[in-house]
């Protein structure tokens, strides 16, 4: 199983946005970026937001600086907001990584969980599943083809342009990330794709049905069954002890939480909240580094197996030396358990 890290590029203190301090959270993140290539993590994703709190406007600009430090983390979108993209230019972006990269480029698009993005590109939210049918299909012809025909209804029509530069990789991985719509599953099954569900809180065994169906889909489909893969992004978090992983964490993932859900009508977090979504079969990995290595195989088991496990740790605002720590125990600790299973 691949261990890795998906960040949003946070701001450490998000009330801060003074230039000096994005300048430094930056440089915080690339540090991390190149702690965890040392430390033998598999892979690190940046996600894509439209908001102040976070940094990840333009990830591949992240990756690239990422790729001239590193020597063999692939560098990948967590998500990529491909309705609220042209898929021209992002194949072009992440073409462009996988060059300066020699080869670790990967994308993971989806369909975005913040309405931003469309407004700030002249785009209808409620177009949101045909923008991203429309150019998921358009991001699968300019993979394989140099020369694009193409012709759609939210993008002027491609009669046989080439798509430069191609990239160092034959293909550049494209997983196609859900949140957990049936019709998303299905969708990555028969494009032949894989799948990255994003697993943010309640109990991960209820995401089973979704993995199920995504398998039952692509062996409809006539795919082998060794090609399967499926990961999981999930909140979680490693540190000496269970006590300290949790007093680090859960501060900043209430206020996150709680300031999201202002906005789309949830309830507080509380304690109680958080210590359930954070028990034996809930979604968050927090604790000291075997717990945690046992949640995520667990989780694997409950999920009939995956093929990767993305820690999302900025959504709590932790500090860069709580993070820098937990990247360590990841690659000391954590994965070295999961590979001896």
């Amino acid at each position: 199983m691949e261990i890795g890290i998906d960040s949003f590029a946070s701001l450490e203190n998000p009330l801060d946005h003074s230039p000096e301090h994005r300048h430094q959270s930056m440089q915080d993140l690339l540090e991390r970026i190149k702690l965890a290539d040392d430390c033998g993590l598999s892979a690190y994703g940046i996600g894509e937001h439209h908001r102040p709190e976070y940094l990840d406007s333009a990830a591949h600009n992240i990756l690239s600086a990422a790729a001239a430090i590193t020597d063999n983390i692939i560098l990948t979108s967590a998500v990529a907001i491909l309705s609220a993209t042209d898929p021209v230019r992002l194949y072009q972006n992440y073409a462009t990584l996988d060059l300066i990269s020699k080869g670790r480029a990967s994308m993971v698009v989806g369909r975005a969980s913040f309405q931003e993005a469309f407004p700030l590109f002249g785009l209808r939210f409620e177009d949101y599943d045909a923008l991203y049918d429309e150019k998921l299909k358009l991001l699968l012809e300019i993979q394989k083809n140099e020369f694009v025909h193409w012709k759609g209804q939210f993008r002027p029509e491609l009669s046989g342009q080439g798509v430069y530069p191609r990239p160092y990789q034959d293909k550049i991985p494209i997983w196609v990330g859900v949140g957990g719509t049936p019709q998303s599953v299905v969708r990555a099954a028969q494009l032949r794709l894989p799948l990255m569900i994003a697993i943010i809180g309640g109990e991960t065994h209820r995401f089973a049905p979704l993995t199920n169906l995504y398998r039952q889909t692509w062996l409809e489909m006539g795919f082998p069954q060794e090609e399967i893969r499926i990961g999981i992004h999930s909140l979680g978090y490693v540190q000496k002890d269970s006590k300290t992983a949790s007093e680090d964490f859960f501060p900043g993932y209430a206020r996150s939480f709680n300031r999201i859900g202002k906005e789309r009508g949830w309830g507080p977090i509380t304690r109680e909240s958080y210590e359930y979504v954070n028990g034996y079969t809930g979604a968050l990995v927090v604790g000291e580094a075997n717990e945690v290595a046992e949640k995520i195989l667990r989780h694997s088991e409950s999920l009939g197996g995956i093929n990767r496990f993305m820690f999302q740790m900025s959504v709590a605002e932790l500090n860069h030396k709580q993070l820098c720590q937990s990247i360590e125990l990841i690659g000391s600790k954590v994965i070295p358990q999961i590979r001896n299973t």
